[in-house]
């Protein structure tokens, strides 16, 4: 870890990391292109679909940074058994979690889209049911890979997470298709198809991930001794670790689920518009995720090494590299923007609102990025009670209460919305940043 340059082990890292978690969000985009195909309604309920799952799968960042924290403090001081130990905890509550998110997804998923049954789109709504439903059948399988491959790019085994990854979405593209069209002979089972097509690829997935532990390619070992015998100092720790992560992360996810609703409630073409960018967003924060990722990791395994300067040094080269690469993308959204939007409906309505809207969502890509990798070192340091309590705030000032006085008593519409957006990033940044260089991070334990 000490040798090399800070850039270099950044790329290195993080270039895996972006391919990999941007993998399944690409994969999303195209399903949702081909959902749009069959009409708007469908697009909309399965987009708010994969929100709710979204929104759920952050109750397992406790255990997916948690872990991660606590590995990559121990593969730092080079604590292999500890590092395995805790790792198989985590899976252990991961796996009981799973049984009941299934449940949840799949009886209460009419409750959840009653949501948007006001907004007149009763299409909508029973898409979204029916596919909600089908991903409840996979659940387990889907879960417990997601928190086993989240752990293993946690330890810094990019190269085997993007393989698994890819695998899984590798084969949801051509499946997905297949099912949904009904091409070549297949059944046409339209949304249906797309979440029966996302289950066959994860439970793929679910046992490459299972080849990769138990044959030692990783820097973990799946022991099932660890997995079958609860310590529950061990789960305390992972708590500490990762409880308040997991609420930052809920509390995000469900203030986003919040502003989609508010979208809904304007049309079903503005959440149609709304829809087109959280799945653009969702791609680009795979891609800072994998920076900030990656500026965890080198946090954690520096600081574990007792190589504070390092660490700093590091953390300021990997906020240089998400700032470059943020205005790289925002350039592209701004001048691509009618061509991007067409990617995912051909509808005249849908694309005169979001041209207009997508100049304000290119320039929120700027802080957005920024405070992705600041979030990134300062996560991996342990300061995750500052961050759980700045998304907070900023979740409840911003895209609850100000979105809800923009969204109906304004004319601003979806444009409005992503302007709140820009100016919670862009506050955040400036706090997240100013926390970075008081320095109290460098001598915290987890």
């Amino acid at each position: 870890m000490g040798h090399g340059s800070p850039l270099k082990n950044i790329l290195k890292t993080s270039l895996l990391a972006v391919i990999d978690l941007s993998s399944q969000t690409i994969m999303f985009m195209i399903e949702a292109i081909l959902i749009g195909r069959i009409s708007t309604a469908a697009f909309a309920g399965q987009g708010l679909a994969i929100q709710v799952v979204i929104s759920f799968l952050t109750i397992l960042i406790t255990f997916i940074v948690g872990s991660s924290l606590i590995v990559a403090r121990h593969l730092g001081a080079e604590e292999r058994h500890a590092a395995n130990h805790v790792f198989g905890q985590a899976l252990m509550i991961s796996i009981v979690i799973s049984f009941l998110f299934a449940l949840i997804w799949f009886f209460g998923g009419v409750q959840l889209f009653k949501l948007i049954e006001e907004s007149g789109s009763i299409e909508a709504q029973r898409a979204g049911v029916s596919y909600l439903r089908i991903v409840a059948l996979f659940a387990p399988i889907i879960i417990t890979n997601f928190t086993a491959v989240g752990v293993i790019r946690g330890a810094g085994d990019t190269h085997l997470s993007m393989l698994v990854n890819v695998c899984i979405n590798g084969l949801n593209l051509i499946l997905a298709p297949l099912f949904i069209f009904g091409w070549f002979m297949f059944p046409r089972w339209e949304v249906e198809g797309a979440a029966i097509a996302l289950g066959i690829s994860h439970s793929v997935g679910f046992l490459i991930t299972l080849y990769i532990l138990r044959t030692r390619k990783s820097s973990l070992f799946l022991s099932f001794r660890e997995l079958t015998r609860p310590n529950f100092q061990t789960f305390k720790r992972l708590l500490n670790a990762g409880v308040p992560t997991t609420i930052e992360q809920l509390v995000w996810a469900i203030g986003m689920l919040i502003v989609s609703i508010y979208a809904a409630r304007l049309g079903e073409k503005y959440l149609a518009v709304h829809i087109i960018f959280i799945r653009i967003q969702n791609i680009l924060s795979m891609a800072y995720l994998g920076f900030s990722l990656t500026a965890m990791t080198l946090m954690g395994k520096n600081l574990g090494a007792e190589k504070r300067k390092l660490a700093e040094r590091t953390a300021k080269t990997a906020g240089w590299v998400g700032f470059a690469f943020s205005l790289f993308v925002a350039t592209f959204l701004a001048i691509f923007s009618r061509s991007i939007l067409y990617f995912f409906t051909p509808e005249s309505a849908v694309l005169a609102i979001g041209v207009n809207a997508m100049l304000v969502f290119a320039i929120v890509q700027v802080p957005k990025a920024v405070d992705s990798v600041v979030i990134g070192n300062l996560r991996g340091a342990g300061d995750l009670k500052w961050l759980m309590y700045m998304t907070m705030t900023g979740v409840f000032l911003f895209e609850v209460c100000l979105n809800w006085v923009i969204a109906f008593h304004t004319s601003l519409a979806v444009t409005g919305l992503w302007l709140v957006h820009l100016l919670d990033e862009s506050l955040r940044l400036g706090a997240n940043y100013w926390r970075f260089k008081g320095g109290r991070w460098k001598f915290i334990k987890v």
